[in-house]
């Protein structure tokens, strides 16, 4: 039989993942790298891989105003997220061959959102037949690739397109 391990996920279901504050404004305070996972910064939002992604290439685009809804956000916020948003569906297309995507926003706990205090969007890349049947039964998703080298990846293409 062969086993699949992911210890990097303990942490995060043992909860001891999580950080006095809000984990988002802390990367921002951080150098862009591996470590704080930040791919893009712009004038209003960013982008940042998700430590626990549902898949490779799965990234958030988040505001730097720290609020819980869209409600508060000046309109020029919310047309930098959705451009980013188009930007990195287009560079997930680019590096991965993502065909579609998963876009979407749980807005408060009781919609699920992992960070409830800070609105953001997730960005998730898909593919025909990517279904995973680990995720319905054993709650576990296999990625192929390693965050750092995803992370890699991803900044690079996001270079690369914005340049072009």
């Amino acid at each position: 039989m062969d086993h699949l391990y992911s210890p990097w996920r303990m942490r995060y279901i043992e909860g001891r993942e999580q950080r006095e504050g809000c984990f988002f404004c802390a990367s921002l305070q951080e150098k862009d790298g591996p470590d704080n996972l930040v791919l893009y910064r712009g004038k209003r939002a960013f982008a940042i891989l998700n430590r626990y992604p549902y898949n490779n290439g799965h990234m958030m685009i988040v505001p730097y105003k720290h609020v819980p809804t869209l409600d508060p956000l000046p309109q020029a916020t919310l047309n930098e997220l959705m451009l980013m948003t188009r930007t990195a569906m287009q560079v997930l297309a680019r590096v991965y061959g993502a065909e579609n995507f998963n876009v979407g926003m749980n807005i408060g706990e009781a919609a699920g959102a992992g960070v409830a205090d800070h609105v953001h969007i997730h960005v998730l890349p898909r593919w025909p037949g990517d279904t995973n049947f680990m995720a319905t039964t054993a709650h576990t998703r296999v990625l192929p690739e390693a965050i750092p080298d995803t992370y890699a990846r991803l900044r690079q293409g996001w270079k690369e397109l914005t340049r072009s």
